[in-house]
């Protein structure tokens, strides 16, 4: 696995168009998700730090995404948090459903996020492929201060990663602008929703591997296989800095 040392030109410079997840990867959804949480954490008094917090949501939406594919996002985010409340034989009321439902607009941006989304798309097509609904990426997108030229959300495919289905989508919407699947380069966060589907339909992938130092998966579940991704860097402008030497 390369870890951003070898030479970047020959590396990289075969691909025009770079598609992007969005939450784990651009958007910080683990602090969002965890300042969205603690409100009815604290309200409970149940006393979990923030990877508790986080790890709670993460043995619930996949379950939820998996059993409604065609809900929208808010409505995915607000059963998680009654299913958690629901584990812990606790309540969660309308309005907290909702608050979390709703947080997304709230979920900050990796301080380099949209700086490194500047520069790449100096050299690169950029291209979203997130599993959240239009309306959260849009809200988001603004502090990501960067035009995708293609956006493909769960709400328009009708499933969430790691469904094929997904990249599918995204592949057929690349010749609306002109791309080959064989110009596009993946980059993302989770091994589970982005990297093992994708490197599954050999599509090339960079880990930005966010959580580096941290035990554990985070937010997300945990691939089915041992997931290895081509390249891998620590942070979005550590790649950004290779990808336009």
């Amino acid at each position: 696995m390369h870890q951003g040392v070898a030479d970047p030109v020959s590396e990289f410079s075969r691909f025009s168009t770079l598609s992007f997840d969005c939450y784990g990867t651009l958007i910080d959804w683990e602090s969002g998700i965890a300042n969205a949480m603690r409100p009815w954490s604290d309200r409970h008094q149940l006393g979990w730090r923030d990877e508790a917090l986080i790890a709670a949501h993460a043995r619930h939406e996949t379950v939820v995404q998996q059993e409604h594919p065609g809900a929208h996002y808010r409505s995915i985010l607000s059963e998680t948090i009654r299913r958690i409340a629901a584990a812990e034989q606790l309540e969660v009321t309308n309005d907290e459903a909702d608050a979390y439902a709703a947080s997304v607009a709230d979920w900050p941006a990796f301080p380099d996020s949209a700086p490194s989304l500047k520069a790449l798309g100096e050299r690169f097509r950029l291209v979203i492929l997130s599993n959240v609904d239009r309306a959260s990426f849009a809200a988001s997108n603004e502090r990501l201060d960067v035009e995708f030229e293609l956006v493909v959300t769960a709400e328009d495919v009708g499933s969430y990663k790691p469904d094929r289905k997904n990249f599918f989508a995204m592949f057929d919407a690349l010749t609306s602008i002109g791309v080959s699947r064989r110009d596009l380069l993946h980059v993302a966060e989770s091994l589970y929703h982005d990297h093992e589907p994708a490197l599954s339909l050999g599509l090339p992938s960079v880990w930005i591997h966010r959580r580096h130092g941290k035990a554990g998966l985070g937010a997300t579940a945990a691939p089915a296989t041992n997931v290895v991704p081509p390249w891998r860097f620590e942070t979005l402008a550590a790649f950004a800095d290779a990808a336009l030497a």
